[in-house]
């Protein structure tokens, strides 16, 4: 059906309402505005849904939230006993994200399966959590995490509490496409409450979270002695997101009284009104932090994204300015932190492991190595660190330590099964305090890692392009470095390995030698570069992205940075080249 025929079919279908009707007429005459509305579906995958929010198969509505969960729905009911495990549903401030999950709890009451519905916005790692602590069949999470405030999303999660692999997705995705957008059914809320088919969740579930996220702390005595003595205290912004209320509910508990929340942005809020986008891996979303924190004389700032995944941090140096810490920078100071403590107290384990995306840092590979601690890396997506802890809790074998992503997600303890900033500022707060004790702060921490290890620097560069030509470039770029794959990023940096994760092939560029990958297919090219330097090139698997990953390493900063810089003006004329030729 061409997109012509979808737009017409909508704009006529017997259930819209007047003003969904009047939406789709008010683009009768605008072809362009038709075709990206129809012209394909929204993906569903791994990451779930997520798009702009209109009427359209290529957005974020009512019907593609009904279609979709009808396919949860019908998955779940091939599985004994799943229907009546259920689903746990969260959401959290975005526009139509409580409306988008009641929608869903009442379609799967539609299909006789059980939901559990949080009544107010929660956190994506307290969602994780509950599918666990209930013994859930699946979770939904209604969220498009940092971007901006047109978009909304749809997460959906396995049984474990990660998001659902590969397999699962293809799975579900078969099912959703066994209805079409106007004929799922739906059940009256009330009635499916009084049916049982709707549960709201209640406190307990929230008080079970926090002991369980305390429970990983590594000193906390010396942590709620020490905290009054934190100089300046802490300044947090939840971005008008979800995490007001889990993370100043921890950091209080811990004993942290000195916590100053930026009003301006304290209340959820849909449109983000403070920011360009509520992302913290974007220092401008520091800007309000900032500007307190100078205020109170705050020694560090906290910023969280609206469904409170990732984590920004922020320290104060000694000018009295604020640096904004790389999420590669946070990950190896808790790698370093964690490993550090654990064996000072005799409590490293011998099996115990740690897990990193294969675009963040080396500089965790080396740390670890020198703890004797195994580093597992993984393809991009927190669902594949949620599925090491999954394997090791199976085999019974292997110890998980920590994992993160060098897009700000941060994760210990394994109760939950996705990226957690609260449990993160947590872990944040204590690793500052006890350094402080010992009169060290973050940054000289920081600084002692790279005298010991060498100086680790990466950088990202996306190229955002739009629409369905934009996505038909990205492809075609990387059809090209396929075809005609580069032998060097720059007169001295030739590649010694290239791997493509999509054929699952790594070769060896001196010797030509073959062989596989052993992780799961992925639209991703690896580089690998001498003395721990590397390039990845990959598509975004949720906007239409391109995104090129330099890391390299220098005895010092100057010296790493001017690797990058050479290694990125390589990496970005090639990119470049290919989607504009």
């Amino acid at each position: 059906m061409s997109y012509k025929e979808e737009y017409l079919k909508w704009l006529n279908a017997p259930g819209l309402s007047e003003e969904e009707r009047d939406e789709l007429a008010s683009i009768g005459g605008d072809e362009k505005q038709q075709e990206d509305r129809f012209y394909t579906e929204l993906e569903f995958g791994t990451a779930g849904l997520r798009g702009v929010l209109g009427l359209g198969t290529n957005r974020m509505n009512d019907y593609v939230v009904r279609r979709a969960t009808a396919g949860v729905a019908a998955h779940l009911l091939k599985i004994p006993g799943a229907a009546d495990k259920g689903v746990a549903i969260a959401y959290d401030s975005r526009r139509c994200s409580d409306r988008f999950a009641e929608v869903s709890a009442r379609t799967l009451a539609a299909y006789g399966v059980k939901s559990f519905l949080y009544s107010t916005l929660h956190s994506v790692p307290q969602l994780s959590f509950t599918v666990r602590q209930l013994g859930c069949a699946a979770g939904i999470v209604i969220t498009a995490s940092h971007n901006p405030p047109e978009y909304n999303g749809y997460k959906v999660y396995a049984a474990h509490g990660g998001q659902c692999g590969p397999a699962e997705a293809d799975e579900i995705l078969a099912c959703i496409r066994g209805f079409g957008y106007f004929d799922t059914a739906i059940m009256d809320f009330d009635e499916a409450r009084a049916k049982g088919l709707i549960n709201l969740i209640g406190e307990e579930v929230d008080e079970i979270y926090y002991k369980k996220t305390i429970s990983v702390m590594l000193n906390p005595e010396l942590v709620r002695s020490e905290a009054a003595k934190m100089e300046g205290g802490i300044v947090y912004t939840p971005l008008h997101g979800s995490g007001l209320v889990p993370v100043t509910t921890i950091l209080d508990r811990i004993g942290i009284k000195n916590l100053y929340v930026v009003e301006e942005q304290r209340l959820p809020n849909g449109d983000f009104p403070t920011v360009k986008a509520p992302n913290p891996e974007d220092p401008n979303a520091f800007k309000l932090a900032m500007e307190l924190g100078r205020k109170v004389g705050a020694g560090m700032l906290f910023a969280t994204d609206p469904d409170s995944d990732r984590l920004g941090v922020a320290v104060r140096e000694k000018d009295g300015g604020y640096r904004v810490l790389t999420g590669n920078q946070i990950g190896s100071i808790l790698v370093y932190y964690i490993l550090s403590e654990l064996k000072a107290q005799g409590r490293l384990p011998e099996d115990g492991f740690v897990v990193k995306s294969l675009v963040s840092t080396a500089l965790a590979d080396v740390i670890c190595r020198s703890f004797g601690v195994q580093i597992r890396h993984v393809l991009t997506g927190f669902r594949f660190i949620a599925e090491q802890i999954d394997l090791a809790d199976k085999a019974g074998t292997g110890k998980f330590l920590f994992g993160f992503e060098e897009s700000y997600g941060f994760l210990s303890g394994g109760f939950a099964h996705d990226k957690d900033a609260v449990l993160a500022a947590m872990l944040v707060c204590e690793a500052a305090i006890v350094y402080a004790s010992r009169g060290k702060g973050l940054v000289d921490v920081l600084n002692e890692i790279y005298a010991k290890y060498g100086y680790f620097i990466e950088k990202t560069k996306s190229y955002t392009l739009v629409g369905k030509e934009g996505i038909e470039r990205i492809g075609s770029a990387m059809k090209a470095l396929r075809a005609e794959p580069p032998k060097a990023f720059g007169d001295d940096e030739p590649i010694l390995v290239r791997e493509d994760f999509a054929a699952n092939e790594k070769i060896d560029c001196a010797t030509g030698e073959e062989g596989g990958i052993g992780l799961p297919k992925s639209n991703v090219l690896r580089y690998t570069l001498g003395d721990d330097a590397w390039v990845v090139v990959r598509p975004s698997g949720t906007e239409p992205k391109l995104k090129l990953y330099v890391g390299a390493k220098g005895a010092d900063e100057a010296a790493a940075n001017a690797r990058m810089e050479r290694i990125m003006s390589e990496g970005d004329g090639i990119v470049s080249a290919l989607l504009n030729g």
